[in-house]
């Protein structure tokens, strides 16, 4: 499993439930919601599918070409430490040669090795950088293989096992242009209303000239980007569109870049961070001009993370209903983001919460909103109907969302009161919200005088 490129996820199918056809002011349809399992965690390995190495010259070396590796695992509610990531290079024989890093104990043989990638996040970071290429002889056109396995220590059952034979590299011999960007160290505890500059420079490591090249960069809703180069196009988060809630751009530079030569763009890329940011992700991606294919994309674009020193006030209200034994009546609370920041999970697509609602004593539901299915699960009340509600993967700010249920008085409860609280996707509470107390409320049939 690998870290998925927002703009990647927003033209994959995520953009549809989210941007189009918003069915309440500042939300849409959210995905469907299952029942509330036990805790869970697992380890993912991150690699790249496919590396190309350049051709070794003849009577010369190749250079060596870096190849980023790293451990992470899904359920921030556990400590994973221990990393333990084995690299199996006995598949490119004939083709590619590594050399080890640091932190990395190859046996006799110097094919397979144990690298220590110590504590394990819950977001990609490069741990394990290994140097490949190709070994003098290999023609263009040859291919090895990288096999990888990993384990830690941590999760619900205190040690976590990547899936078996789940990832590989396969190393190709090319010839042409590299382009590659340096990746952007993340960054948190921005204030909103800061202007940064991001580093951007663009490396040829390839045994071409790139005669030109493009480059495509998507920024969260609450980023601005502020350089506007007459070499680009923007699409903003405000116009409707395919790519809301995101700001799109796309340019095309003319600038040659030579085999081993860096250049940057025509001035420093700068983005304003809004007064609604909390957390934003900044990608990019860069390729050669024209119709020339870039020898290697894994180090084509990367993702900068800027966390803003900001809150996110979620809040839910109830509502009180009468009815008398037999009636059907509607019982709608209300979901909404006070701000000032708005809250996107743009990573990984998941809604941006949940809302639980525990239906009053004495009713039944015979109409749902389309969000919201049953959601009982052991430990519940048997006499009482739940249900959970999702909400879309953005809340902007001042977002809101009714959740109108029909509820038939299938005996009469003074002062029943049903419950209504918001929580996130996973876990219990929101780290954003500066005020828990209105994360819930009470939905109540038939109120006492």
């Amino acid at each position: 499993m690998s870290s998925v490129p927002v703009g990647h996820l927003l033209r994959r199918g995520a953009r549809a439930g989210v941007v189009g056809a918003l069915a309440v002011a500042g939300l849409g349809s959210g995905v469907a919601f299952a029942d509330d399992p036990a805790q869970t965690d697992q380890l993912w390995i991150q690699a790249p599918y496919d590396r190309t190495v350049t051709v070794a010259p003849d009577g010369g070396a190749a250079q060596y070409r870096s190849l980023a590796l790293g451990l992470y695992h899904d359920n921030g509610n556990f400590t994973v430490t221990g990393g333990r990531l084995t690299v199996d290079v006995s598949g490119l024989a004939g083709v590619a040669e590594v050399a080890w890093p640091d932190n990395c104990a190859p046996d006799a043989a110097g094919t397979v090795a144990v690298c220590d990638t110590g504590d394990v996040p819950t977001r990609y970071s490069a741990q394990v950088l290994l140097k490949v290429r190709a070994v003098a002889g290999a023609a263009v056109g040859e291919q090895g293989t990288i096999a990888y396995s990993a384990e830690a220590t941590g999760g619900p059952d205190g040690t976590l096992v990547a899936p078996k034979d789940s990832w590989a590299t396969s190393v190709t011999v090319g010839s042409g242009p590299d382009l590659g960007i340096a990746p952007s160290h993340d960054v948190d505890g921005i204030a909103p209303g800061s202007d940064l500059t991001m580093p951007f420079s663009v490396t040829n490591t390839g045994d071409r000239t790139a005669h030109g090249f493009s480059v495509k960069m998507w920024a969260t809703y609450g980023l601005d980007v502020t350089t506007r180069y007459p070499e680009c196009t923007y699409r903003g988060p405000d116009e409707s569109g395919e790519y809301s809630p995101m700001t799109y751009v796309t340019c095309s530079f003319d600038t040659d870049v030579a085999p081993g030569a860096t250049v940057e763009l025509p001035e420093p890329l700068r983005l304003a961070v809004t007064g609604h940011a909390l957390y934003e992700r900044f990608d990019y991606e860069v390729e050669p001009g024209g119709d020339t294919i870039d020898l290697d994309s894994s180090d084509n674009g990367g993702s900068w993370h800027i966390d803003a020193d900001n809150t996110a006030d979620f809040a839910v209200t109830g509502t009180e209903v009468s009815g008398a034994a037999g009636d059907t009546v509607t019982a709608a609370f209300q979901f909404v983001n006070h701000g000032p920041a708005w809250v996107g999970n743009v990573s990984s697509g998941d809604p941006v919460a949940v809302i639980d609602f525990y239906l009053p004593e004495g009713t039944s539901a015979t109409s749902v909103p389309d969000t919201c299915r049953s959601a009982w699960k052991s430990g519940d009340d048997p006499a009482t109907g739940h249900y959970a509600c999702t909400l879309p993967m953005w809340a902007s700010p001042d977002a809101k969302a009714d959740f109108p249920f029909r509820l038939r008085v299938d005996r009469v409860v003074p002062d029943a009161k049903g419950r209504v609280v918001a929580r996130p996707d996973y876990g219990t509470s929101f780290a954003f919200d500066p005020d828990s107390d209105n994360d819930s409320a009470e939905v109540v049939l038939n109120p006492s005088a």
